[in-house]
């Protein structure tokens, strides 16, 4: 006997099962559920008609036949005969069948459904306790997450949905959505509104109730409702809506205990607690409405699948998604001729087109329920959340501001960060120390200090910069300041081929641009998708960061601010260049439109703000513990073996002769020994496997400045971009002699010269070759990551492109930067 939950329809003939859940719309869940299919009744699978379709079932004594599709919408756990004949109904259940219904019984899934800015996702981080991004801009969740957890002794399976303004065609969170709902038959959607924008957010509710799905709302930021003096009477609300409303303030956690209560009553049908109501359009529409429903429900197929008067509306909208189900549905032509002469009918009357007709109902509706239950306080003509913009998006304060916000956050990531890497850099000195003491020589200690160490660390103690990075980005999200610089730069981008809402995923890649490239999806057009998916990876992810911060710190004494910023900002100028070229090449002559919501300013939380930089701090450490730290053992093999050839051993015999020649006083053998110890090292290093490998690239990049070492830590960057200092820390550890108070690795990239050629002698590094090398960190092809995310999104050509372009001009620009800088 298996516990394990199956669809009633896939149970073969004469078993017995447990009924557990029934998913389904509400109409026709009730019409199951008088049949007697129940949670917690006995099914026996009598037979299936002779083309397989009805089927035969034994519940309460009767018998009942149901179509296989109808059936899908049935859970059951299988049970044996022997349980099935002990099973007798006197109110209470075996204790076998308790057993095996169990947590299946008990396991409530969720679906938090809701405008974006409205608190969703802190409720669901406060509900499950998993730390999701929170942002105040249309598109932080851009794709479905799960949280799990218990409660009352029912586990909920929270599914956060992408923020959406409603559930019609519009863009690609709006079509998920309703495709979640409808292909998961979520057990309750929990609508979650911000009480300070009622009438707005009130019309994804109006949908959700056409859906005819089991419902709770939280009415979440109630605390501005009553801050502004406002009154809503909450209980006459929730009883014309037919489901419960709970007033909730997810960023304090307030109300969300009795949202979970209500959702456990919801689930376990008690009674009074829903009604379903049907929200009146009019005579008018609802004559349409009826008319067309009576040709839905006359299709089986369809009105056990959905809702039938929300097929109905969704035909009169002229819904292009519902119109392509319903044509791939066999004999619905007289449903579609319907539909259409009714939409005509509509439209001749109103003299507006069908969509806009009950969209207008819809909202009839809500000033309706809201002028019986809601009060204003004060005259808020002019709200004060929003007076700060006076200043912030002013014609000539605006730019400025946003640009002195810009560089704080690149100097403060600078400044502020430099005491704890300095820190975590004396302390991985100190441990190498440590480990190179008290270790024998051999392979292993080589690998633990030359390897891990020396790599893994050097990419370790850039984590206060990255987290500091974070902090600032957190806070301009959650203040609502990211959707107003959109605002600014949607002008100025629109001339240069980007839509506004672009700079919204590129500030989000200054942090990663996976979640960046999958933020696009908030973009309606797919041109604007496109262009800012294939110019995202320009932004300097967080990733670059510990290169540039190393080379900063080591070339540039002054300025580094500002030399940090710059970079940042060729990054922006170089997508727009991109995206100019493309759009003229490939999407000439198509426009689009600019609609985004400017959410009230908000204090943020120092709680979100720590949750997102902890958020990033495991995602940094567990990158360093399985791709870092892999990259890095592999480059240090590389570095390290061969460990044997004619000129390594010659060295090896000199210092043997060194320190068994009895002659040499103590204090000139030490310094005899050392200098051959680092050139036998050095000699290794330029004979090693990797060495190979980078002398063989190397003429790619030497016009560009670059040694063979650099070369090899490029392509060791496309696993991921921090491993480039791993790679450094790796290569150039052997020639490290810096006094105590410097810094190790910037240390040994000063001491770098040129072995052979017109520059022998010369240094390697330069703040010049640092710079180039800096640009073409910047813009040559993202991490793997990346890579798949921009393939996922925009598809293999646009893939194949970015891989293609990014890596030609990253050559092209440090090349021309390399030229025109030696000439100076």
């Amino acid at each position: 006997m298996e516990d394990k939950n199956v669809k009633l329809s896939e149970m073969p003939t004469g078993s017995h099962c447990v009924i557990v859940r029934l998913s389904g719309h509400g109409g026709f869940r009730h019409r199951l559920m008088e049949l007697g299919f129940v949670r917690g009744e006995k099914v026996r699978v009598v037979k299936n008609a002779p083309l397989l379709d009805p089927i035969e079932y034994e519940i309460m004594q009767g018998h009942v036949s149901l179509r296989r599709i109808e059936a899908q919408h049935i859970e059951v756990v299988p049970v044996t005969e022997e349980v099935a004949q002990q099973y007798t109904f006197n109110g209470t259940l075996t204790e076998e069948i308790e057993r095996i219904m169990g947590e299946n019984a008990k396991t409530i899934t969720v679906a938090l459904v809701g405008n974006p800015n409205c608190g969703k996702t802190s409720f669901f981080n406060h509900a499950t306790g998993m730390r999701e991004k929170v942002g105040n801009y249309s598109g932080v969740t851009v794709d479905s997450k799960l949280g799990v957890f218990r409660h009352r002794g029912y586990t909920f399976n929270f599914v956060d949905l992408p923020g959406t303004y409603s559930l019609t065609e519009y863009s690609p969170e709006e079509l998920y959505v309703r495709k979640y709902i409808f292909d998961n038959h979520p057990d309750v959607v929990l609508n979650i509104v911000d009480a300070s924008n009622l009438e707005r957010n009130l019309f994804l509710t109006t949908q959700l109730i056409d859906m005819n799905v089991p419902m709770v709302m939280g009415l979440n930021m109630y605390d501005e409702l009553e801050k502004n003096g406002d009154k809503l009477d909450i209980e006459a609300l929730s009883t014309m809506f037919g489901f419960p409303i709970i007033p909730t303030v997810s960023s304090k956690g307030t109300g969300i205990d009795k949202v979970l209560d209500r959702i456990i009553d919801v689930y376990e049908n008690l009674s009074g607690v829903t009604k379903h109501i049907h929200i009146n359009y009019g005579s008018d529409l609802e004559k349409s409405i009826d008319l067309v429903k009576a040709e839905v429900k006359k299709d089986n197929t369809l009105s056990s699948e959905f809702p039938a008067r929300y097929v109905a509306i969704k035909l009169l909208e002229n819904d292009k998604v519902t119109v392509e189900d319903v044509s791939k549905l066999q004999n619905t032509e007289n449903i579609r001729k319907v539909a259409a002469e009714q939409r005509a009918i509509l439209e001749r009357e109103y003299n507006e087109d069908s969509a806009t007709v009950i969209s207008g109902a819809k909202y009839g509706f809500i000033r309706g329920a809201l002028q019986e239950t809601y009060t204003i306080g004060r005259d808020r003509s002019k709200q004060r959340a929003y007076t700060v913009d006076n200043l912030l998006t002013n014609k000539w304060l605006g730019f400025p501001i946003l640009i002195f916000f810009l560089w704080l956050m690149f100097q403060m990531t600078f400044t502020l960060g430099a005491y704890p890497q300095e820190w975590l850099e004396k302390f991985f000195g100190w441990l190498g120390g440590v480990c190179d003491n008290f270790m024998p020589d051999g392979i292993f200690k080589a690998l633990i200090v030359d390897g891990i160490i020396a790599g893994v660390g050097s990419v370790f103690s850039f984590l206060p910069n990255i987290l500091i990075l974070f902090f600032f980005i957190s806070i301009l999200e959650d203040t609502g300041y990211m959707a107003r610089a959109a605002f600014l730069m949607d002008k100025l981008m629109h001339k240069m081929g980007l839509h506004g809402k672009s700079f919204i995923p590129y500030i989000i890649g200054f942090g990663c641009s996976v979640p960046a490239i999958m933020a696009t999806r908030t973009l309606e057009n797919r041109k604007d998708r496109i262009l800012t998916i294939i110019t995202v990876p320009f932004m300097s992810c967080s990733a670059r960061i510990p290169v540039y911060l190393l080379l900063i710190s080591a070339f540039f004494d002054k300025y580094q601010g500002l030399v940090l910023m710059s970079i940042y900002l060729l990054g922006i100028v170089f997508a727009i260049v991109t995206s100019l070229i493309v759009k003229k090449i490939s999407f000439k002559g198509i426009s689009d439109q600019f609609v985004m919501e400017l959410p009230p300013y908000r204090i943020p939380t120092l709680r979100n703000a720590l949750v997102h930089m902890w958020d990033k701090s495991v995602q940094y450490i567990k990158k360093m513990g399985t791709v870092i730290l892999l990259a890095t053992i592999i480059i240090w093999a590389l570095e390290y073996f061969p460990q044997h050839s004619p000129e390594i051993d010659s060295y090896t015999a000199r210092i043997e002769q060194v320190e068994a020649d009895p002659t040499v006083s103590p204090d000139v053998k030490e310094a005899q020994l050392r200098t051959l110890e680092l050139d036998r090292t050095a000699c290794q290093t330029e004979n090693s496997y990797i060495a190979r490998i980078g002398k063989f690239i190397a003429p790619v990049f030497r016009p560009l400045g670059f040694d063979w070492k650099m070369s090899v830590s490029l392509l060791t960057g496309v696993a991921a971009k921090e491993i480039v200092v791993s790679s450094m820390g790796v290569l150039y550890h052997a020639d490290i002699e810096a006094d105590e108070n410097s810094k190790p690795l910037q240390a040994s990239l000063k001491a770098q010269t040129w072995k052979e050629g017109k520059y022998a002698g010369q240094p390697v590094f330069t703040p010049l070759v640092a710079y180039g090398y800096m640009l073409f960190i910047l813009l040559y092809f993202p991490c793997v990551a990346a890579l798949s995310a921009v393939f996922r999104e925009g598809g293999r050509k646009w893939g194949v492109f970015s891989i293609l372009y990014n890596t030609g001009i990253a050559w092209l620009v440090a090349f021309l930067f390399h030229i025109v800088g030696m000439l100076f």
